[in-house]
């Protein structure tokens, strides 16, 4: 019988509504089986654990993420598989933290939640819940599992973690990951998209639980001033900058930006070129309005997704290693997180 733990961070799905005020609050995350009588039908052996102070994932943080792969590296031997259940605002985030911070994985972490309470009679929580339990006991033929990677399920689709982002705060069809096909489609029956799926690792799970989040977004709009992207760049223990960029990686050419960025290069700061745009990828060198950025040291960050880049420099820079070596791997394939175009 398959072993799958749950884990409870927080976040919708795990809110009751208060019959009297009407108001949102947590509830005993062991009386989940009342919810959800759908999971006693399971023929899994289901155990849960939730954190002491369940908190909202606009709250999320490093230590959270470490907190997290705590409980899953002291579990790992005892159980099968993982289902993460957490806020939809910082999911994707988390996702993609968890990806790096699990090196090796061989099992499934999959990361689930709701827009609306389990506890309201129109929830998405209860199918997004019962689904996900479904894909983390499944097995290929030779009886392992057969999604061995941190990844997203939510209204019917089952993405990779750390291809995914949050795009919709008003539906129940939230995440979206244009630039990666999704893991498997939930209808009548689960269709897995096996060829796309990463592979389970035949080596001992790594946890690498040290994160440095001493990094900024500088997102491009028409019209930053000089003074403002100033401060930005010359913050205080600023280690590494996304470059929030429009299209294909583009910035402005004026003078005062491409000094402002080429200096703080030359102060060992890493620049990673992130597109603001869902969809694509940044091709430095495509325009001139980005082919300044290539020559002064800015890193392409191809089509990886904000919520992936930062999450892999903070994991980067947390390893210790030189400079170069991180700047080196930003440009690898880690854990599915870009495309290596040709």
């Amino acid at each position: 019988m398959n072993k799958i733990l749950l884990i409870y961070t927080g976040g919708t799905i795990g809110m009751m509504q208060d019959a009297k005020t009407g108001s949102l609050r947590p509830f005993d995350f062991k009386s989940l089986t009342k919810q959800v009588p759908e999971l006693s039908r399971f023929n899994l052996d289901l155990h849960s654990v939730s954190f002491k102070k369940p908190i909202d994932s606009s709250n999320m943080h490093p230590r959270v993420w470490i907190e997290l792969v705590n409980i899953i590296e002291k579990n790992y031997a005892k159980y099968d598989g993982f289902v993460v259940l957490h806020g939809s605002d910082t999911m994707a985030y988390t996702a993609s933290a968890l990806s790096f911070m699990l090196e090796n994985l061989s099992k499934p972490v999959i990361l689930t939640g709701s827009q609306l309470p389990i506890g309201i009679i129109r929830t998405d929580g209860k199918e997004n819940l019962i689904t996900a339990i479904e894909i983390v006991a499944a097995k290929n033929k030779q009886g392992k599992a057969l999604v061995p990677e941190v990844a997203i399920y939510f209204e019917y689709e089952l993405f990779r973690g750390n291809r995914t982002f949050k795009y919709n705060s008003a539906h129940f069809d939230a995440f979206q990951s244009p630039n990666y096909p999704v893991l498997a489609e939930a209808g009548v029956e689960i269709i897995y998209n096996t060829n796309y799926i990463a592979n389970a690792s035949t080596k001992k799970l790594r946890v690498h639980k040290n994160l440095d989040n001493d990094i900024i977004v500088l997102n491009l709009f028409p019209g930053i001033s000089k003074k403002i992207t100033e401060t930005i760049l010359n913050a205080q223990g600023v280690k590494a900058v996304v470059l929030h960029s429009f299209g294909a990686g583009n910035a402005p050419t004026d003078d005062w930006f491409i000094t402002l960025l080429k200096q703080t290069i030359d102060k060992g700061i890493i620049i990673y070129n992130v597109t603001q745009c869902p969809e694509g990828r940044v091709i430095q060198g495509k325009y001139e309005t980005s082919s300044v950025l290539q020559k002064i040291g800015v890193i392409s960050g191809d089509d990886i997704t904000l919520e992936a880049a930062l999450t892999k420099l903070m994991f980067l820079l947390g390893q210790k290693i030189p400079l170069t070596k991180i700047k080196t791997q930003l440009i690898q394939n880690l854990r599915g997180e870009i495309t290596l175009f040709k």
